[in-house]
């Protein structure tokens, strides 16, 4: 979950997730709508993959990419919880 984290802690990335929220694109696609060079796009894709974020599909030489909204979901019902101060959450401890 840490890698998730910390993948949405930049706001490149937050970005790129908030493109591939409409739909799905290659990396030329999105790099034309962020002011970042592509070396570092890329850079960014390779965290948002690690985090599982976005899955990719090869085509040719065209990479696409789309948003993983299992895990997106997965985030936010732990936020949550996290953030659950009707003393009904999982995690909290009774005295």
């Amino acid at each position: 979950m840490s890698d998730v984290f910390q993948a949405l802690s930049s706001p490149v990335r937050r970005q790129i997730l908030n493109i591939l929220k409409q739909r799905d694109c290659s990396a030329g696609e999105i790099a034309e709508q962020i002011d970042v060079a592509k070396s570092t796009l890329s850079g960014h894709f390779n965290v948002l993959k690690n985090a599982n974020l976005v899955v990719t599909v090869k085509q040719g030489t065209t990479i696409t990419y789309s948003l993983n909204t299992s895990v997106l979901e997965d985030v936010m019902t732990s936020l949550m919880d996290l953030l659950d101060t009707s003393g009904s959450g999982k995690n909290k401890e009774h005295l």
